[in-house]
């Protein structure tokens, strides 16, 4: 006797929509996860980045590996922040970057040398006006605070304008992880 006729028929329905649901669900987890950018993404904000729009990944160039560590970076657990490559590092004790990407800077830039991580905030609006989470403050300089940060919306910073900002913005995905590595106390290496 086949096992269709030993069950009854809404076990059938029910076993249908039980592997549709899975069905739907795998496919839309495979689907988000090609929407978003990578923490190691090699890819660079493009300098036309415009408020509310996330640039993503550049079409027309080719995938290459993420940057390495900044040679003169200093050693041991800490961040990296390149002002010339617009590129943070997420380094561990043993000196491998745990992750990379780029950032877009604010209109101020720290000097280069080596900070500590002083204060956290969830959230708080920035000196833009944009909603933003995952503060890591590290730094001053003639008024201006250094701080990690993304945009909640995962948008970019307007380009320069004429206010002075020392917001070091990146994408969403980003600034989660650089906010589980910067605990109070983490070395933050400023380079060139």
């Amino acid at each position: 006797m086949p096992v269709s006729a030993r069950l009854p028929s809404w076990a059938w329905v029910s076993g249908l929509t039980a592997g549709a649901i899975v069905a739907v669900a795998v496919l839309a987890v495979q689907a988000d996860r090609g929407s978003h950018p990578t923490a190691t993404s090699a890819t660079r904000p493009s300098a036309s980045a415009s408020k509310g729009a996330d640039p993503g990944p550049e079409k027309s160039a080719p995938t290459a590996a993420p940057a390495a560590v900044p040679a003169d970076s200093g050693t041991g657990r800490r961040i990296v922040y390149s002002l010339s490559q617009k590129r943070v590092w997420l380094v561990d004790a043993s000196d491998a970057s745990r992750s990379t990407f780029a950032v877009w800077p604010g209109t101020v830039s720290p000097d280069p040398g080596t900070y500590t991580v002083s204060l956290r905030r969830d959230a708080t609006t920035g000196s833009d006006g944009v909603k933003i989470e995952h503060i890591v403050y590290f730094g001053a300089k003639s008024g201006v605070n250094f701080a990690f940060s993304n945009a909640l919306d995962g948008s970019s910073p307007p380009p320069a304008s004429e206010t002075r900002t020392g917001g070091i913005r990146m994408r969403v995905a980003d600034g989660s992880a650089l906010w589980t590595f910067g605990s109070t106390g983490t070395k933050v290496r400023v380079v060139e």
